[in-house]
């Protein structure tokens, strides 16, 4: 039996949705992804495969602040979980989701959004998507579904209406309604068709097969208690919908994978069904106690396959890291050697390259490839790395939890307090950096000196140093000292449970080492659903 190498998509990837275009007389059968983006830019990153197992990014849905602006959004807030189907008969894909702008579960005070579509005729050209087209009912996790008849559904996520005051459960259920593709006008009123025992069913997705129509939904929240439902009907998207009683399948607390749902289902083109999904992977501390996975939810696939018209997922079994397939596929190795280099930023462009994100929607652009050709400008803005704005921040996620980031920087500060380096990020309130600043003195003399930012474990405390250089030979003895034009060595190493930050010019280095629980904690407001980048 062949088996392939489980998450597909490793790294900050929750959320999967995908969409496949036919095969035609001179190309295969193409398959492409979407995952969300929450706060960070661009929105809605589009993966593509011919295989289902080994995915490239091609390009992102959202890019420009006519489709997604996102001032001072929590973290957690943003673009949350999408919908991207193809229609054949219009060569045309669309991309349903919504963005909140205000999301602060720990005081109940959120603005549902008014969720939209973006559409292409050409998924390969980010510009070619079109502006929102918005729907008029509120909610998030936005599914369009599109009938035999032609009639096009909305199905969503909101609180429920008739939600008893004294209620200790969050209450947001599946609503549906008939809409108008072209406007996004509603035609029908919303009808709630899946209330949870759980309080929470979200990430809705509806398709038909056969005599039954299935509603997919996520229950149960998407931490600890996270599960995929799966309901039925032969009338209709508005039911009566049939259950069985209990999820899809469940993965625990104490399993290799865990928090596993928001499953989009699709048939391959080839007659065979698959499923992508959102999971986690957490390591173990060296007390024996889970971390809370630095990588964020990833995007895992699983096969289906239908019982008496109910589907199966993965044999009936929970999900695992190893997984089985259908067909052997050769997949690209997820671990490399140690010195092996997975990907070196290209700075000969004029345009930076697939894979960067920014914190919320920038004002304008911070970088230049053009302006000294062969290398990345980073302009620096009134922002700094703990506001809710969008400071001068260029991410990439981190995809395994062994793996290391290496920069060169040259920093010529004219005024006292300026800062630029490396940043482990997982929110404005938990980061860890190092860099360099210009210092005044005692006297008023100004000096470049070397600068971290460390977390402390506890939200928004973030401990300042000024640390010293040590000479990587002992016998020198001469205080390390910055010039302008000096060229530095900055250095992230990832383990599992670590992460180290490094400096080092000529002669001289320094090293501080930070704890994956003292990084990954929640916020004060908004959530943690995002996983770390650099």
């Amino acid at each position: 039996m062949s088996s392939f190498r489980n998450p597909v998509i490793p790294g900050f990837n929750p959320d999967p949705t995908v969409c496949v275009v036919p095969a035609t007389e001179t190309t295969p059968t193409c398959y492409f992804l979407s995952t969300s983006t929450f706060e960070y830019f661009p929105g809605c990153p589009i993966y593509t495969s011919f295989d289902l197992v080994n995915w490239r990014l091609i390009g992102h849905a959202l890019t420009r602040r006519s489709q997604i602006e996102m001032r001072t959004v929590e973290p957690g807030a943003g673009s949350w979980a999408s919908t991207l189907r193809y229609r054949p008969q219009e060569k045309r894909w669309y991309l349903a989701t919504g963005i909140f702008q205000r999301y602060r579960p720990a005081s109940d005070e959120r603005i549902f959004p008014r969720g939209f579509y973006v559409s292409t005729d050409n998924i390969w050209d980010d510009n070619a998507w079109s502006d929102p087209v918005y729907f008029d009912n509120p909610g998030f996790d936005q599914d369009l579904f599109w009938d035999d008849d032609g009639k096009v559904y909305l199905s969503t996520t909101v609180r429920v209406a008739n939600r008893q005051p004294d209620s200790k459960l969050k209450d947001f259920g599946i609503h549906i309604s008939e809409i108008e593709i072209r406007t996004g006008w509603t035609l029908t009123p919303p009808k709630l068709i899946r209330e949870s025992p759980h309080g929470i069913a979200e990430g809705s997705h509806i398709l038909r097969r056969g005599e039954y129509y299935y509603l997919f939904t996520a229950e149960g929240g998407t931490e600890a208690g996270h599960q995929e439902w799966v309901f039925r009907s032969r009338e209709g998207v508005y039911g009566p919908w049939e259950a069985q009683g209990k999820p899809l399948w469940y993965n625990g607390p104490d399993e290799e994978v865990q928090r596993t749902g928001h499953a989009d289902v699709f048939d391959d083109g080839r007659g065979n069904w698959w499923a992508v999904l959102l999971g986690v992977r957490p390591v173990k501390d060296e007390n024996g106690e889970y971390l809370e996975p630095q990588m964020g939810r990833e995007s895992f696939l699983v096969k289906v396959d239908w019982i008496d018209d109910w589907p199966i997922f993965n044999e009936g079994r929970n999900i695992t890291l190893t997984t089985a397939g259908r067909e052997p596929v050769e997949q690209a190795p997820g671990q490399i050697n140690s010195h092996d280099i997975r990907w070196q930023a290209d700075l000969s462009r004029t345009s930076l390259e697939l894979g960067w994100y920014q914190k919320n929607t920038p004002l304008k652009q911070c970088y230049s490839l053009t302006e000294r050709p062969g290398y990345l400008r980073v302009y620096g803005n009134c922002y700094n790395l703990a506001s809710p704005e969008a400071p001068a921040m260029l991410l990439r996620k981190q995809s395994s939890y062994t793996e290391s980031f290496e920069a060169k920087m040259q920093f010529n500060p004219r005024k006292a307090g300026y800062e630029a380096g490396i940043v482990v990020w997982w929110s404005q309130y938990s980061y860890a950096t190092y860099g360099l600043t210009l210092r005044k003195r005692v006297g008023g003399e100004q000096i470049l000196t070397m600068v971290s930012r460390a977390p402390t474990g506890k939200a928004g405390d973030i401990t300042l140093h000024y640390p010293n250089a040590e000479p990587i030979n002992e016998n020198d003895d001469i205080a390390l000292e910055i010039l302008p034009d000096d060229t530095i060595q900055l250095q992230i190493e990832a383990t599992p449970t670590r992460y180290s930050l490094s400096f080092k010019l000529r002669n001289y280095q320094s090293t501080y080492r930070i704890h994956a629980r003292d990084l990954t904690i929640p916020p004060p407001i908004g959530g943690a659903f995002s996983g770390i980048s650099k």
